[in-house]
């Protein structure tokens, strides 16, 4: 196979199903060699099934790729060495690491459990931290050597971590966390030779099941995986080098560059401020400044079709 990414290593967490397997895919069909990670947990984290993982592997060398299986759990630290380890070992090297694991357990806050708000922060933001950190120790140390490198770093954010979504609380603050992980990334590996950039994709998946009405019978579903997974093979390729800290939104074939928070209107006291003043002050601010943006389609309520 040959393409864009032809001869690059990449790993993909969570590529056993729904995104991730679209992911893998792609990267395949572009001449990329894949580690197709996947614990095979079901959506709430519970359980492992390793046969996902080994399907996918299977249909990319159908295609006349290569690809190998790592089943570890992203959020444990050896695990995560190991996964990134195999890589190396087998491929040689690694150019390319996409965080996509991830689970759901939505409850509002007043549901919510202890248990199922670190379940889903462990799994999504320690799950991109400890990958993060094992690829960066290996393309910090091929710098620093004086070999080449041109790296990748890809995270999944989301619309619910960006814009609020009621239920999410455990989700959100992961995702929210894995953006600024992004941007931070920018900043620190770019000397390194290597850009990190996050995706909040659209896509039906296991996860969002549900939530995504039914396409035409036949049909492929305008929000199948199938159509973002483009995006996120571009972004893995020699390709994307000038495009770096950026949050991408992805639904179907529309692609949306992401704009985070900015300081907005201000005041300004020469001496502390007073109790009496405040309550003339903060609120006049926030009646000029503008809505938050929202889930719906990602815009301030004002802009919204």
């Amino acid at each position: 196979m040959s393409g864009i990414n032809q001869g690059r290593v990449v790993v993909i967490t969570g590529a056993g199903r729904g995104i991730g397997r679209e992911y893998a895919l792609e990267f395949a069909r572009t001449g990329a060699k894949v580690v197709v990670n996947d614990l095979g947990s079901a959506p709430d984290g519970s359980g492992a099934e390793t046969g996902p993982a080994f399907e996918v592997a299977e249909e990319i060398r159908a295609l006349g790729g290569e690809a190998i299986v790592n089943t570890d759990d992203v959020s444990d630290w050896d695990g995560a060495g190991r996964m990134i380890q195999a890589a190396i070992d087998t491929f040689g090297g690694l150019d390319v690491l996409v965080n996509n694991a991830g689970i759901l357990r939505d409850r509002t806050l007043a549901s919510m459990t202890v248990e199922d708000f670190d379940a889903v922060v462990k799994v999504h933001l320690r799950g991109t931290f400890c990958p993060t950190k094992h690829a960066v120790t290996y393309w910090r140390s091929r710098s620093k050597a004086g070999d080449p490198v041109d790296g990748r770093l890809i995270n999944t954010s989301s619309a619910s971590g960006l814009f609020g979504n009621v239920g999410q609380a455990n989700y959100g603050a992961a995702k929210a966390g894995i953006a600024n992980f992004t941007i931070i990334a920018s900043l620190e590996l770019d000397r390194y030779g290597v850009t990190s950039n996050a995706v909040y994709p659209g896509a039906m998946s296991r996860l969002t099941e549900g939530l995504i009405a039914g396409g035409e019978e036949g049909r492929r579903h305008p929000m199948d995986p199938f159509y973002i997974a483009p995006v996120v093979a571009w972004l893995g390729s020699p390709a994307s080098r000038s495009v770096n800290g950026r949050l991408i939104g992805l639904r179907g074939g529309e692609i949306t560059i992401g704009q985070g928070w900015e300081d907005g209107p201000s005041a300004a006291s020469a001496t502390r401020w007073e109790m009496d003043e405040l309550s003339e002050v903060v609120p006049a601010l926030v009646g000029k400044a503008r809505a938050n943006t929202t889930m719906v389609v990602g815009k301030p309520p004002a802009t919204q079709a």
